[in-house]
């Protein structure tokens, strides 16, 4: 069984650090990934947006040497995620965890 997820673009903003309760570290990045085609309606590429969580070491390495426009890598795994609706669990939530990251370049500015 295999659950794995590649993605390579840039980043939406600067990451920040944050600290559970527990002290692990943890950031959420928001990567932005063009398509390899162009619409046929506009003729321009479209560009999706894939919000990813990292964890400890890489969450930090991550904090420490990239920022908004940086252009990274990561092989990541899907987790699925559930909350409560009046009291009924719904399942439909797709997490994206980071397990390893390539930092390929910095920022344009």
């Amino acid at each position: 069984m295999l659950n794995q997820v590649v993605l390579v673009g840039r980043l939406t903003h600067d990451p920040e650090l944050k600290k559970t309760e527990e002290g692990r570290s943890v950031t959420t990045i928001r990567l932005a990934v063009q398509r390899p085609f162009k619409s046929g309606e506009t003729n321009e590429y479209e560009t999706d947006f894939f919000s990813c969580t990292l964890w400890s070491g890489i969450a930090e390495a991550t904090v420490d040497y990239c920022k908004k426009g940086s252009i990274i890598g990561v092989k990541a795994r899907l987790s699925q995620k559930d909350y409560l609706v009046d009291g009924q669990r719904i399942f439909n939530y797709p997490e994206i965890i980071v397990e390893k990251i390539s930092f390929i370049s910095n920022s344009k500015d």
